[in-house]
């Protein structure tokens, strides 16, 4: 329906005429009168009824008459806010636990200077779950890992940073070789079901070590307290300052893995977002924000 021909019925209600409606609007009686017909059409039946030069509405004109006030309001205001500079709405992001208690903070801050109209919802959960709900349409942005296949071409992939395994430790074992470390002190496991985990499992499998395990767990926060508290050491992927910071704990490089060189396990951090999606002008303002936090921690560790 042509919300042009609703304003010009209201119009014709208004003054009961459709000659006067016709002067107002600059438009002929006889397109008015046309642009009548065809509302008929659409909507199925008679809207106006002739009393000589005068017109009055059926009782289903009275009833587009009330209805049609609203929505031609409406759509006014939302044409008008279209047209209009306004940076107002809701973000839907769902990002990993260790991002959330890493550099997010630093992120959204940056992201709300610029954008402060904007409401940013946080999710959190694994990767595989926010690449669902980004393809399904419940997020707007993920900051996640690489998912392990090909994406499709509705997706799009951005990389933040790689995140190299290390280890953990209290600042009296710091001297020690890591994998000394590892063969003899007890283990605080990151989670095996977690791409970080498995990533150490494999660097442990591949030098022969098997660990004394006292907990497992599925948070590198949580590791890094356990670690903190003397219940042993901890083998995580280097998700930043947010590990030791305010902690007595030493980060220590890991030798690389035998036939390998110098290459060292890592996980890919980036965003997920939409090709099509109606925010994806805030998505790539995220990403930037995303990226200068990061770049400007990296330099601030170099």
């Amino acid at each position: 329906m042509e919300t042009r021909y609703l304003h010009n019925f209201l119009k014709v209600v208004k003054l009961g005429s459709m000659s006067d409606a016709a002067r107002e609007l600059d438009l002929s009686p006889a397109a008015i009168a046309q642009q009548m017909r065809t509302l008929e059409r659409e909507l199925g039946a008679a809207l106006l009824v002739r009393h000589g030069r005068r017109v009055r509405p059926t009782a289903a004109g009275e009833r587009l008459f009330e209805k049609g006030r609203h929505l031609v309001q409406e759509c006014d205001e939302l044409r008008s806010w279209v047209a209009s500079d306004a940076d107002q709405g809701e973000l839907r992001l769902g990002t990993l636990n260790t991002v959330l208690h890493g550099f997010l903070p630093d992120v959204l801050q940056r992201f709300l200077r610029l954008h402060g109209g904007v409401q940013v919802t946080v999710h959190v959960d694994s990767t595989p779950k926010l690449y669902t709900e980004l393809a399904q349409d419940e997020l707007d942005v993920a900051i996640c890992l690489k998912p392990a296949f090909e994406l499709p071409k509705t997706i799009c992939w951005s990389p933040l940073r790689e995140e190299p395994l290390v280890l953990l430790c209290q600042a009296r074992d710091a001297q020690l070789p890591p994998l000394d470390l590892l063969r003899t002190r007890p283990l605080v496991r990151y989670d095996r079901a977690l791409v970080g985990g498995r990533l150490a499992q494999r660097y442990l499998e591949a030098h022969d070590i098997r660990p004394s395990v006292c907990l497992e767990l599925n948070s590198v926060v949580a590791v890094a307290m356990m670690v903190e508290r003397g219940l042993g050491i901890g083998l995580v992927p280097d998700v930043g300052e947010t590990l030791v910071r305010g902690r007595e704990l030493r980060k220590l490089a890991l030798p690389p893995v035998k036939g390998q060189g110098a290459a060292q396990p890592v996980r890919e951090l980036g965003l997920l977002w939409q090709r099509t999606s109606p925010r994806l002008r805030w998505a790539h303002s995220l990403m930037e924000c995303a990226k200068q936090v990061v770049q400007q921690e990296d330099s601030a560790l170099s």
